[in-house]
């Protein structure tokens, strides 16, 4: 299987999904609240609509649906990934990210493609920072070689994968590749999203938390090629 490629990828049989999603669906319905799913989904800029169901609670019909079941394999983790996500609701988009989450160890390089399509299918800062930080950045450690399909995401002409790319190191501390990161800024220091360019101030400031020198002379070196956006986050908690 091809790492790069866009097409959507294929739904794999999986009894556990066959399990999980019915019930995930039939739990998470019965906690609606529409009250609250008009406030949630404008405080996403519409980007889907919402059952109304708050993280903490959330979570907990979580593990009341994940009661007994076994381990996924790769196959099962990819089927119920893009099954929730072929439901319309955001909740059930949370529920694929929280279970990647967990189980992202148990998937190989080859669920990369899977999980390009879910940074790309109903895109927003919700779930393509949880994906960027916890999904592809462990495929990545995993396996370098993936470090190659990082580096044609920074030049997509999708913002989101360009934010992936930017942030898929974001937990990697002292293991940060940090000619890539500084590379990576550079390549897109003059984009004009907010929101890439408010990554590239998040990443230089989370690595900063283990080599602010770094950032530092990085940003000596280069500052007047960054938005003051972008200069004010990764200055953030090191100051000029």
């Amino acid at each position: 299987m091809t790492v790069t490629g866009a097409a959507p990828p294929t739904v794999p049989h999986s009894v556990l999904a066959d399990t999980v999603v019915p019930r995930v669906a039939d739990v998470y319905a019965a906690a609606a609240d529409p009250g609250r799913a008009g406030a949630m989904r404008a405080y996403m800029k519409d980007v889907a609509p919402f059952l109304g169901i708050p993280t903490p609670a959330r979570r907990a019909l979580t593990r009341t649906v994940l009661a007994g079941t076994p381990r996924p394999g790769e196959a099962d983790c990819t089927a119920i990934a893009l099954r929730c996500w072929a439901l319309p609701e955001r909740e059930y988009h949370y529920f694929a990210v929280d279970y990647l989450r967990r189980h992202v160890p148990r998937c190989s390089s080859d669920f990369l493609p899977v999980a390009r399509h879910l940074v790309t299918t109903v895109p927003w800062w919700d779930t393509v920072d949880l994906l960027a930080a916890h999904v592809v950045g462990p495929l990545v450690t995993a396996d370098p070689a993936l470090a190659a399909v990082m580096d044609t995401w920074i030049t997509d002409d999708d913002l989101w994968l360009v934010r992936t790319a930017l942030l898929h190191q974001l937990r990697h501390k002292q293991r940060t590749d940090t000619e890539r990161l500084f590379a990576y800024c550079l390549l897109q220091s003059g984009h004009p999203d907010f929101f890439v360019r408010k990554a590239i101030g998040w990443s230089l400031r989370e690595y900063a938390k283990s080599d602010p020198e770094a950032v530092r002379g990085f940003l000596a070196r280069e500052r007047g090629r960054f938005a003051p956006l972008t200069v004010r986050e990764a200055l953030k908690n090191i100051g000029a």
